[in-house]
């Protein structure tokens, strides 16, 4: 199938998850991961309605969307991957959010780079729910002292709308609903204790997860093989 009838099968997909979840429709956006695809595929993409991308790798995101912004084609990108501090400088000129802070020295470069170029910028924190080797912040306390830091206004450059994870690696269903549940309820005790930041984001879920995700409370879902298909790298 085409990317465009791919993006209409997901689309029906994810307002089904919503309706069966009894959430408002249109609530989950869907963050269609072009990575490894080529501006053509993306622009394919942006015909067909979508507009909201996730790149993991900064140095192919910004040829690929400033070809694509030299064109006029409307877009949002998101940085999802885990990012390092020499690249947060081009990152933070072409997204509008990054989806992976992992880490108080990477907001202190965010807001630097920022700072410089007079951006304000969303930001998810990432919380690891699986394996030891994935990024995230590891227990609630290392996280809330980011989040803290934010609150008190030592980072005015960077906007924090919510929590970002990807699920273990795992095929048991019990221990990724688990996991999701476990983020979304993170997000609610910081929401509780930080109420003048606007904490509404749950990134989570992706193709094989993605309906899990949205019955625990995902907000955006990250999807990318099932709407472009095989890598082309």
């Amino acid at each position: 199938m085409s990317i465009a009838q791919n993006l209409a099968v997901i689309r029906d997909e994810i307002r089904a998850a919503e309706s069966d979840a009894a959430h408002a429709a249109q609530s989950v956006r869907l963050v269609a991961v072009s990575k490894f695809h080529t501006a053509d595929a993306v622009a394919e993409a942006i015909a067909a309605g979508q507009t909201l991308f996730g790149e993991n790798r900064v140095q192919e995101a910004a040829a690929k969307f400033t070809e694509l912004a030299a064109r006029s084609l409307p877009f949002e990108l998101h940085i999802i991957g885990t990012l390092q501090r020499n690249k947060v400088r081009d990152a933070v000129k072409i997204a509008s959010c990054i989806q992976s802070v992992d880490r108080i020295e990477l907001l202190q470069e965010i807001e630097k780079q920022c700072a410089k170029i007079g951006k304000t910028i969303a930001v998810l924190f990432e919380l690891r729910t699986g394996e030891a080797t994935k990024a995230g912040f590891s227990d609630y306390a290392a996280l809330e002292s980011a989040v803290a830091l934010c609150a008190h206004g030592h980072f005015p450059h960077v906007m924090p709308r919510g929590l970002m994870t990807m699920a273990p690696n795992t095929d048991d269903q019990e221990k990724i609903r688990a996991a999701f549940r476990t983020v979304r309820e993170t997000r609610d005790k910081l929401a509780g204790a930080y109420p003048a930041l606007p904490l509404t984001e749950l990134s989570m879920g992706m193709s094989g997860d993605y309906r899990i995700a949205i019955s625990e409370g995902a907000t955006m879902v990250r999807i990318g093989t099932a709407i472009f298909g095989a890598r082309d790298a």
